[in-house]
């Protein structure tokens, strides 16, 4: 199975995707939009914008100074 995108629709209330992982289990949530227009150019833009994206974790300690 390849990864993939969701629409799911809420009567009157727009729509939101979500990414479902190879192995079929939801590993993203969008907000919700409007229309399905919207959700959908999200999605194109993700797919566009981060295929290679780096990881950058605001949690992780800096490294201590280092006397020379």
């Amino acid at each position: 199975m390849v990864s993939k995108f969701v629409v799911h629709h809420s009567l009157g209330n727009g729509c939101h995707f979500t990414l479902h992982g190879s192995n079929g289990r939801v590993i993203a949530t969008s907000e919700h939009y409007d229309t399905h227009r919207d959700c959908v150019a999200v999605i194109e833009s993700v797919r566009r914008n981060a295929p290679n994206a780096v990881i950058e974790d605001a949690t992780a300690q800096p490294a201590a100074p280092v006397d020379v």
